[in-house]
């Protein structure tokens, strides 16, 4: 059985309400059903860190420890090689 509903209403500039409208239109759903996934959606990656979303991507690398402090290694940032 399907959780029981409420019907909230809210305000959209036009230019939203129309790309709400494609937006629903282009995957095949309601625009209630939509929201609902976005906000879904959304709400899903409240108490995610963006280190838990690296995963084991953060700290593989080899390199200084102190690579955005150090001056030593901020020595040629910016500049082009010729």
């Amino acid at each position: 059985m399907a959780a029981p509903m409420r019907t909230v209403s809210f305000t959209l500039p036009e230019d939203l309400d129309e790309k709400l409208d494609r937006l629903a239109l282009d995957r095949g759903v309601s625009r209630s059903t939509f929201v609902r996934e976005g906000i879904g959606a959304i709400g899903s990656h409240d108490s995610i860190s963006v280190t838990a979303l690296a995963g084991e991507l953060a700290g593989s690398v080899d390199g200084p420890d102190d690579l955005s402090s150090n001056r030593d290694h901020l020595c040629d940032y910016g500049q082009r090689n010729a």
